[in-house]
């Protein structure tokens, strides 16, 4: 008998009992293999089951998706770039789902079908993850109330967060809350998207609401760093409700947007990251090197000593360095190989005008790269694509060290261009001003004032371009308000806004409403008989 593959993985977790981190501390979620297996009358036997199940919730599904396993190929987060245009990958004639992505040449059978199919294995063996903790974290003998809450925040915080990115993804999905603990009712057909938001919206309230979660920075110090805390849920879920606003549904909850991201902006306990005395201390620069900025809402987490970020820091140079020596006669760089995985093209870059400091070299990009090859001489490397100065890792760039930044999901600059978009569909403009300027002045432009609904809004769309070329907001955005943005290098710093559907990327490839939703690959829907895709 056939069954679907993520049926099979979730029956065999809960008879192998494999789904455990490993009866490690709190603090140890990022251990990322499992030490041991247990019997199924010892699952959730004792308060380190319960941990272990949730802090495995810290390594898998999503936070798979920035997993960074090879030099050519870029994290599966990478993959609405490439749909978008505006991102490149100098090794795309090897990695041919990236020329199918700049094409729109997306099937469920091809390269990309394939890469769809990485996105959605591990959301949902996350979430299947998930429905186990959340059932059984309240029979767990030994653990206190207190504690019960704060996991099952937890786990509530990631099966929310799983289903949202696969519903932003493919639209429908099969909405599945409990277990797995037979075999039957295998084959989950796909649910109205307004449904699997409703689940969204309900596990991130009660995580909220039900006292588990932490009043804390996502950064601060102590025992709860970089642990989901109110703030954090509460962004996601100003997040959410802003998606499920746009399209396709447009079920106008952009009051709830506004007051899920207000109450992170009065919480006090992030704000952004300032400006220091040169471009070199910017805050674009801060974040780039400081996991424990304030502005960092939720990120996920990589140490050079447990679990390292990969192949990361590669993605910032061009194979043009590989090789490069210093005047010590030693590598420059200290990466074998090194590819731009993820350059930005001129369409994107256009959106920064000649004041704007995120477009300036050394903060989200660079273009060459000066360095002494001998004493007294000079030489620069001229890049043939900008590459991202974001992903630059000193120490792991110029000395050999592990890798172990953290990769930023949601900033306090989000929460507040989120803020000023819902609160201007729902209040008006006026009142959303100042968190669209807030973000603006930081990066040198001026503020804006008196615009009309509809001009401001798309300033604060323009914003969202700039702000997060990095960080894997483009096509969600694209994807919600069926706009897509354009530029002339005649004219930088200015965004126009037209339909998606219909609209040319900068690959000549027009868009269809097809390829606003990813296909299902054809291995999933051959798993299960009640998948199907429509427009593929």
């Amino acid at each position: 008998m056939k069954t679907h593959k993520n049926v099979r993985q979730a029956v065999a977790g809960i008879f192998s009992l494999c789904l455990l981190f490993g009866l490690a501390a709190c603090s140890d979620f990022l251990d990322e293999e499992p030490k041991s297996s247990f019997a199924t009358g010892q699952y959730f036997a004792k308060p380190d089951h319960a941990r272990a199940a949730v802090n495995a919730l810290y390594r898998r599904g999503f936070p798979e998706l920035y997993n960074a396993g090879s030099a050519y190929a870029g994290p599966n987060i990478m993959l609405g770039g490439y749909i978008s245009g505006f991102f490149d990958n100098e090794k795309k004639d090897q990695e041919q789902y990236v020329t199918r992505c700049q094409e729109l040449n997306i099937t469920p059978q091809n390269e990309v079908g394939g890469r769809m199919n990485d996105v959605w294995d591990p959301c949902y063996n996350a979430i299947s993850r998930a429905n186990t903790a959340i059932k059984y974290i309240p029979e767990t003998p030994d653990l206190s109330d207190a504690e019960v809450k704060y996991l099952l925040a937890q786990a509530k915080f990631f099966r929310a967060l799983n289903y949202f990115h696969l519903v932003k993804s493919f639209g429908d999905v099969p909405l599945i809350k409990e277990p797995y603990e037979s075999l039957e009712n295998l084959y989950v057909g796909r649910t109205p998207s307004a449904e699997v938001y409703a689940l969204i919206e309900a596990d991130l309230k009660e995580a909220v609401a039900d006292g588990g979660l932490k009043d804390v920075g996502f950064t601060d110090d102590g025992d709860f760093r970089f642990r989901v805390t109110k703030s954090t849920a509460n962004a996601l879920l100003a997040n959410v409700y802003l998606q499920w606003s746009g399209y396709p549904l447009q079920a106008n909850r952009y009051a709830d947007a506004a007051a899920a991201a207000k109450v992170v902006i009065n919480g006090g306990k992030h704000d952004l990251e300032q400006n220091g005395a040169s471009d070199a201390e910017s805050a674009y620069n801060k974040l780039r090197k400081n996991d424990k900025s304030k502005e960092v809402v939720y990120a996920v987490e990589y140490n050079a000593g447990i679990s390292d970020g990969g192949w990361w820091p590669s993605y910032s140079a061009t194979e043009a360095m590989v090789g490069k020596k210093g005047s010590d006669g030693e590598n420059l760089f200290k990466w074998a190989i090194m590819e731009n995985v993820y350059g930005v093209g001129d369409d994107l870059y256009n959106a920064y005008d000649a004041t704007d400091l995120r477009g300036k070299e050394r903060q989200f990009f660079y273009t060459s790269y000066t360095y002494s090859n001998r004493p007294g001489n000079d030489t620069t490397i001229v890049f043939s694509n900008r590459c991202s100065w974001f992903f630059f890792e000193d120490a792991a760039m110029l000395q050999g060290d592990k890798p172990g930044k953290d990769k930023p999901v949601i900033r306090y600059a989000e929460v507040l261009l989120t803020a000023a978009e819902a609160i201007a569909q729902s209040e008006g403009v006026a009142s959303a001003e100042e968190y669209l300027n807030k973000v603006r002045t930081r990066a040198g432009l001026p503020g804006v004032s008196g615009l009309s609904k509809d001009a401001f809004i798309e300033a604060v769309w323009a914003e969202r371009l700039r702000e997060f070329p990095l960080e894997f907001k483009v096509w969600d955005d694209i994807q919600r308000t069926r706009k897509y943005p354009q530029t002339n290098a005649a004219n930088k710093g200015t965004v126009t806004w037209v339909d998606v559907i219909g609209a040319t990327n900068p690959w000549g490839k027009k868009f269809e409403a097809k390829h606003l939703l990813w296909p299902i690959s054809a291995n999933e829907v051959q798993r299960n008989p009640s998948l199907t895709n429509p427009g593929y």
